[in-house]
């Protein structure tokens, strides 16, 4: 093997090793983050109501809330549960104390990254049968797994009808609801719905398609800011 051979090889490995190094060093940076308020989970008061307007925007929280903040999310979207799992909980414990009130803005652009091409539409309809229920408790739980330990990966399978219903009878939903999602009753207003989010949020963001993205009103929160949650909650 010539000397300009084994230099090329050297530089190729070299190379290789830098990028393992940086991977290394961004996936430490990324699960760095503590989860916050960690062992509380979903919200647990009663008194915490889910309520499904009628644009398809979903509040979570008590009726006397102090604060209100909009949240936008795709049921497929990784950041989106990387956010559930890191303030989801921190999230839940500000809506039992009636600091915050959270409306779910869900969209679906992510439709065509799913196995089934309609998997966020179709969550999102599942969603919305578990948000018109009203059990706040319930609704959490759901939303909860839907974003965290049961979310699927883009470009991979996902969940059918039949698999969201079920997720939603082991949170506590009645029959009225699991039915409402195995067959798909909402699926075709879901998706208006989400449709409508998203065109809500890209004027919002100067046409950007951005989850997920939490308002204050009309100011745009840094979650990336650790504290963001208590700095909103006041």
């Amino acid at each position: 093997m010539s000397s300009r051979t084994s230099y090329a090889l050297g530089a190729v490995a070299l190379v290789v090793i830098a990028v393992i190094v940086v991977l290394v060093v961004r996936w430490n940076s990324d699960n760095s983050l503590s989860v916050r308020d960690d062992g509380y989970g979903p919200v647990h008061d009663p008194g915490v109501h889910a309520l499904l307007d009628s644009d398809g925007a979903i509040v979570l929280g008590k009726i006397d809330a102090a604060k209100t903040i909009d949240l936008y999310e795709d049921p497929l979207c990784p950041a989106c549960g990387t956010l559930e799992h890191l303030y989801g909980q921190e999230i839940a414990h500000k809506i039992d104390e009636g600091k915050l009130a959270v409306r779910y803005r869900l969209v679906n652009f992510l439709d065509s990254k799913s196995g089934s091409k309609d998997y966020s539409s179709r969550a999102v309809a599942a969603s919305e049968c578990v948000a018109d229920y009203g059990d706040g408790p319930v609704y959490s739980k759901f939303h909860e797994v839907l974003f965290t330990t049961k979310q699927p990966s883009e470009n991979g399978g996902d969940l059918g009808n039949d698999e969201l219903s079920a997720l939603a009878k082991e949170v506590g939903a009645p029959d009225e609801v699991t039915q409402c999602i195995s067959k798909g009753q909402r699926v075709d207003s879901a998706r208006n719905h989400a449709e409508a989010a998203l065109t809500a949020m890209k004027a919002a963001l100067g046409g950007k398609v951005q989850t997920p993205t939490v308002f204050d009103g009309t100011k745009e929160i840094d979650v990336n800011d650790e504290e963001w949650v208590v700095q909103v909650a006041g």
